[in-house]
């Protein structure tokens, strides 16, 4: 290493111990490294507006998140589980079961663990606390495991970021994604049936029939967005960009004049907090860009795809070697980053042994929602804590049997790599078999 990225990597390093924002930081050290490498500094503003405003596909981000909040500010989480509850709700354990079914299609509208954990999680982690058959651990750890379904159902916020870094389609990431993202709702929904009979949980009261109308008709426009979405997309209406916008217009349309359950002060903070989070992901989108010009320029990506390869890893011990070092910085750095900074310094490598790049972003992307959930700094424990007071350790003890399911997963994905790609090439995406 030169002096240079040792610079680089000790402002990252100092950052981060300081509490510094991890965008800034990345900013920082791209500074720090330009400095000592004696290169102008206005290669710093070059790297980001070039990143930035040279990938239409990023445009699809800040409109999902818009999306998302603009459905949890309105009354479409609870018509949501309403819908629901008449089709699981009767099961040992209906709450759970209801919760893992109204991640699975806010999942379709959202792509974002955060706003499923903050929308419908906490609809239905209220209701189950108000039965004492349902200990505040168990809630908590249903809602965050369920959570993780958002970015592997399509849509998928760390999908489009993956796709913006390794130029793999979006289509195929996201048609990826649904098959993995059904077998983690089934092994769910499996984990919750074994704790429910062993702990005898209740069944939820039946709807009588008469209701079932209204419930159905209430719960049925928010259920058209991921038909919309993904019809539009897969039919060619529109890109994976362009059904950001169309989700955005949608979630608009239903929370402010269909259900007429946005006001102007609930706008304003929707529109504010959808700022707030953009801006954050946008300034460490823009330290990635600076980090990734200065390992590109110290040969970091070309180097790491060489020691891999003296080591003689085949395909499969290679993805393994990928599971064990994103599961550990799962722990400690958020998504984004792992994304924008560790992502494309793996690429050459996973290129080189010819593993295909849609079956790695999947499960690059099942790798950072287990970081989300697992101790000690998983990030959707920490948001589950701040909104309802559930200790993490209560959590964490309710919640194993949810992360040695998605872990056998994380697996069996990675052996066999069909899992992921059979729906996309069944749709024509093309993706290239497997070899090494």
């Amino acid at each position: 290493m030169s002096l240079a990225l040792w610079a680089l990597v000790g402002v990252v390093v100092s950052g981060m111990l300081l509490r510094m924002p991890i965008g800034f930081s990345m900013l920082m050290a791209g500074v720090a490294y330009l400095i000592v490498k004696g290169q102008d500094l206005g290669l710093v503003a070059e790297q980001v507006s070039n990143g930035l405003y040279n990938s239409y596909v990023l445009l699809a981000v800040p409109l999902f998140v818009f999306a998302a909040n603009i459905m949890n500010a309105g009354t479409v989480s609870e018509r949501i589980f309403d819908f629901c509850r008449i089709l699981v709700g009767r099961m040992r354990g209906g709450l759970a079961q209801v919760d893992i079914l109204v991640s699975v299609i806010f999942s379709g509208m959202s792509g974002s663990a955060i706003a499923d954990a903050a929308g419908p999680g906490l609809v239905t982690i209220k209701q189950m606390l108000k039965k004492p058959e349902y200990s505040p651990g168990f809630a908590g750890a249903v809602v965050v495991a369920s959570a993780t379904l958002g970015p592997i159902i399509p849509p998928s916020i760390p999908m489009v970021i993956y796709a913006l870094v390794s130029g793999a389609s979006v289509g195929a990431l996201f048609l990826g994604g649904v098959v993995p993202g059904v077998c983690m709702t089934i092994l769910m929904m499996c984990v919750v049936h074994v704790i429910a009979r062993k702990r005898n949980m209740p069944r939820e009261d039946p709807i009588p029939l008469r209701e079932w109308p209204n419930i159905v008709f209430r719960g049925a426009l928010p259920l058209s967005m991921p038909i919309v979405l993904l019809g539009g997309i897969y039919s060619g209406a529109f890109t994976p960009t362009e059904a950001a916008a169309v989700a955005a217009l949608h979630a608009l349309v239903l929370a402010a004049f269909v259900f007429r359950a946005l006001s102007w002060r609930a706008f304003g903070a929707v529109v504010l907090e959808s700022t707030r989070a953009s801006a954050v992901i946008t300034i460490i989108l823009a330290g990635s860009f600076v980090l990734n010009y200065a390992f590109t320029s110290e040969g970091v990506p070309q180097a790491m795809a060489a020691w891999v390869d003296s080591l003689g890893l085949s395909r499969l011990q290679f993805l393994f070697m990928v599971n064990a070092l994103f599961l550990i910085l799962g722990c400690f750095l958020d998504v984004s980053v792992l994304l924008l900074v560790f992502v494309p310094m793996l690429l050459p490598a996973a290129k080189l042994l010819g593993v295909d790049l849609v079956h790695f972003g999947v499960l690059v992307v099942l790798n950072m929602m287990i970081g989300l959930i697992h101790p000690p700094f998983g990030m959707l424990l920490f948001v589950i804590k701040a909104l309802t007071g559930i200790p993490i350790g209560a959590m964490m003890r309710e919640g194993w049997m949810f992360l040695v399911m998605l872990l056998l997963l994380l697996v069996a994905i990675t052996v066999f790599p069909d899992i992921v790609l059979w729906l996309p090439r069944t749709m024509g995406y093309g993706t290239a078999a497997p070899t090494g």
